[in-house]
């Protein structure tokens, strides 16, 4: 009697072992990103879902600093520079909160596509064209994951970015390749020539003209990126 209630309780037991190992596995596992708070990330980000870059590419797509972005959502400066770090895994909340506050929806961020981040070198036909026509700006890379935009510009005979005068906050500059262009800063206008250069602060109004008769190639920079 006393075997047969020892051989049950050992059943029981093991029983009782294999339905929760068992019963475990079909548990549905909680992602650390939707826990009520946010919490140390164990580990950067490696090949998985990566919310600090898609949130650093997001906030620049619209112009912000980590600063601006946090003011905006309610939220401290270091949480969001923490998050883009991949340090501080945020909560479902407080992700929703931060892009709450550039009317971003959630299932877009998670539906969002990372540009390429290891690509260094770019073939002429791979950059982006950005215009065509008399004036033809071609785009290295992807200028809204970055903080400067490179271009390789082509101004044909007639080209102008207008009467309209450019003025961005940013600064830019640039090296003309070949022929000639005719830019006015403020009140200053100047024609440069193959090799000439030029760099200036942005928020000065200007305007870039081709008033020769041969094609105007310029390779030139600017940060933040404009276009």
């Amino acid at each position: 009697m006393h075997a047969m209630e020892t051989q049950n309780a050992a059943e029981t037991a093991t029983d009782a072992t294999h339905g929760a190992t068992h019963g475990d596995t079909h548990r549905p596992t909680v992602p650390p990103t939707v826990g009520p708070t946010d919490a140390p990330a164990s580990c950067e980000t490696d090949g998985g879902f990566d919310v600090g870059e898609r949130l650093k590419l997001v906030r620049r797509q619209h112009g912000l600093s980590q600063r601006a972005l946090a003011v905006r959502a309610g939220v401290t400066h270091s949480l969001v520079s923490l998050i883009e770090k991949n340090k501080v895994s945020p909560s479902i909340a407080s992700l929703k909160k931060i892009l709450e506050a550039i009317s971003y929806p959630l299932t877009d961020f998670f539906a969002l596509t990372l540009p390429p981040v290891d690509q260094i070198f770019y073939r002429a036909d791979e950059l982006t064209p950005l215009s065509t026509g008399l004036l033809k700006l071609m785009q290295v890379g992807d200028a809204k994951a970055r903080s400067v935009q490179i271009m390789h510009e082509f101004y044909e005979p007639g080209a102008d970015t207008g009467q309209t005068m450019l003025s961005h906050a940013a600064e830019e500059g640039g090296v003309v390749v070949s022929g000639e262009l005719e830019l006015t800063v403020g009140a200053q206008t100047r024609i440069l020539k193959r090799g000439d250069a030029y760099l200036f602060d942005s928020r000065l109004p200007h305007r870039y003209r081709n008033i020769g008769c041969e094609r105007c190639e310029v390779v030139s920079a600017c940060t933040p990126p404009y276009l």
